[in-house]
């Protein structure tokens, strides 16, 4: 188990005590099957790289999520959430404390002309329950890979449309495990960010008005998105997606390319052939290698361009040691 733990009352509490401690409280919530120790989490990302996570639980309700929160709390943990792990990279070092994997909060409805989905439910699956009722508005969603609350929290978009312009509602849980009903308004969305992000909120469920129309057209429109898509995306290796935000003037792939970097490889991490814009996993990549290559985009294009890039996808948890093969 990993060298860290805290001190109270002058009585040193280490690791693994504090992560039993954390395990023993959340099998009172949990089946032992939704608590995992040591869980790769490149197992939970669509890049497939990530070091260990400490602990790991699989919440599939608002009950769990809190019991999962306020263990954290009680004892000193750092949390994490983690959904699809479409859009973040899990430096190889893994997460210390406890991660929360949400995408066991699966469930859809709809009412009328709304949709209620969880925050773990996909934002493509999301936008096929729509397509079912024939409910029109989500085709801009029809091929973002994220979860809804990943999508929330990062104001998720794509082909002119964004989560901001058909979200009304959501209920979200604070770092107390306090529950509140929250307009779209109050969300403060923005290109690609949110208070959820800022403030830490977890996206239990979410609201989304649509409206009715004829279900071909529907198809019709998400099948044009899904056809742009695959012409353009490199959806043959694994990807965090679109690795930089778009750049104040012009767009991040073409500088890049523009810099002669399409193709280029550090390990098993390319930018891709297809589109320079994202950064693929030709095979046993680790997250390490991706960050020396955006670190390397970023230089060159700041040298060749003037502009700085600024990360889209999300960097999180503690680098590898490479004096013990583990994390400090």
């Amino acid at each position: 188990m990993l060298g860290w733990g805290w001190c109270k009352n002058g009585v040193t509490i280490t690791a693994p005590q504090l992560l039993r401690r954390a395990q023993g409280q959340l099998l009172t919530v949990f089946h032992p099957s939704q608590v995992k120790f040591g869980e790769p989490l490149s197992r939970h990302t669509y890049i497939k790289t990530g070091g260990p996570a400490d602990i790991a639980v699989f919440p599939t309700d608002g009950d769990q999520v809190r019991a999962a929160v306020l263990t954290a709390k009680q004892l000193g943990l750092r949390h994490w959430l983690l959904g699809n792990g479409s859009n973040i990279l899990v430096r190889d070092g893994g997460l210390r404390g406890l991660t929360i994997i949400l995408t066991g909060l699966s469930k859809m409805r709809r009412i009328e002309q709304t949709v209620v989905a969880q925050g773990g439910v996909g934002v493509i699956q999301l936008a096929q329950f729509a397509l079912q009722h024939q409910l029109r508005g989500l085709e801009f969603a029809c091929g973002i890979p994220g979860t809804v609350g990943a999508g929330i929290r990062m104001n998720a978009g794509a082909y002119g449309g964004q989560m901001s312009d058909v979200l009304a509602r959501v209920r979200v849980m604070d770092g107390e495990g306090e529950e509140h009903m929250l307009s779209a308004a109050a969300l403060g969305l923005t290109y690609r960010d949110s208070a959820v992000e800022t403030r830490g909120w977890i996206v239990l469920e979410a609201l989304f008005p649509l409206a009715f129309d004829d279900g071909k057209a529907i198809q019709e429109r998400m099948d044009h998105y899904t056809h742009r898509r695959r012409s353009k995306q490199p959806l043959n290796y694994p990807s965090c997606g679109s690795v930089f935000k778009r750049p104040r003037y012009g767009f991040a792939s073409q500088m890049i390319e523009e810099s002669g970097l399409k193709g280029v490889r550090v390990g098993g991490a390319q930018v891709s052939t297809k589109h320079a814009g994202f950064i693929v996993n030709l095979g046993g990549a680790s997250t390490s290698d991706y960050l020396a290559l955006i670190h390397l985009v970023r230089t060159t294009v700041q040298k060749q361009h003037g502009v700085e890039l600024e990360l889209e996808v999300k960097v999180i948890g503690d680098e590898l040691s490479p004096a013990t093969g583990g994390s400090g």
